[in-house]
């Protein structure tokens, strides 16, 4: 019987045959897609994308916050505030530089605002952020109140310095990142960035010479 139809879906066969199954494809969850699709996503409108960016990010954009602002509280407000603003701007994003650098620059930028308008003096947190290892060691009473008065010197040292070398400094010497990524971020020339850092590391190791 010639041009013979045989309805309903057809039958699966055992897997690599090449026999088409009736089952659809499954979907990969947000956390198993790259980044750049979760931003052509997050641009196209999905917000379940940019939320999953926001997850992989939020700790270290909150620990630069953290170290800028010197105050966990308004660390929360800045990066909250940074992530509706870049929410918002999904749309500029371009792709020159990385996400997490573009990221980054909304932080900041929030940061350096909120320093300026409330001009904070409260020396900086002095535990070690989120997602710092554990330390197993057990000083002795005497040593463990020397270390807690060094990094309380130095909280207040870093706090000290003008808010172009702290946000320069905190992204170089405690995110480790390079200098061009930092211009990038700053918005500042990487030799304006690297005086910056020279500048903040003379002035830290000026203070901090009653430690050595």
């Amino acid at each position: 019987m010639a041009n013979a139809q045989v309805s309903g879906p057809p039958a699966a066969g055992p897997p690599g045959l090449g026999v088409p199954s009736a089952r659809p494809a499954r979907v990969p969850s947000r956390a198993a897609l790259d980044e750049t699709t979760l931003v052509v996503r997050a641009q196209d409108g999905d917000v379940g994308a940019f939320e999953e960016l926001a997850r992989r990010h939020q700790n270290a954009l909150f620990r630069v916050a953290v170290r800028v602002l010197g105050d966990a509280t308004d660390a929360e407000d800045a990066l909250q505030d940074a992530l509706v603003d870049a929410w918002r701007r999904i749309g500029t994003f371009r792709g020159e530089a990385a996400f997490s650098t573009w990221m980054y620059r909304i932080v900041t930028h929030r940061c350096t605002a909120l320093v300026r308008r409330r001009r904070r003096t409260e020396p900086l947190p002095t535990d070690d952020g989120p997602g710092a290892p554990a330390d197993d060691r057990s000083p002795t009473p005497e040593r463990a109140a020397e270390v807690d008065a060094e990094m309380a010197a130095l909280s207040r040292a870093v706090a000290s310095l003008p808010e172009d070398q702290r946000t320069a400094w905190v992204l170089r010497e405690l995110e480790g990142l390079g200098y061009s990524e930092i211009s990038q971020i700053t918005g500042a020339g990487e030799t304006a960035v690297r005086g910056r850092i020279h500048r903040a590391r003379g002035a830290l190791a000026e203070r901090m010479r009653a430690w050595r």
